[in-house]
């Protein structure tokens, strides 16, 4: 073999690997992108709270000292949640 078509076929190798890889992560839900958004807040304003009440009525109390990426975050979700019929007053 020549050496262009080897590191074609390592090439083609890599990707075929790498889309084996991300097809096997799970797909990243509300979860992933509430962490992504708020996560360093949560742990700044509110650590160690699970999904829990308190970790709800922690949010509401540090809501103005949080990053603007979260609060655009939460206020999408609460636009979602009320657009639902689930409510969603402003934290205060």
């Amino acid at each position: 073999m020549t050496l262009p078509l080897k590191a074609s076929i390592a090439g083609a190798l890599a990707l075929t690997l790498a889309a084996g890889a991300a097809l096997a992560q799970p797909p990243q839900g509300r979860g992933a992108a509430l962490k992504a958004a708020c996560g360093a807040d949560f742990q700044k304003f509110c650590p160690n709270l699970g999904p829990t009440p308190e970790l709800r009525a922690c949010v509401r109390k540090n809501y103005e000292s949080m990053s603007a990426a979260c609060k655009a975050y939460l206020a999408q979700m609460r636009s979602q949640r009320t657009q639902q019929g689930g409510g969603g007053s402003t934290p205060q």
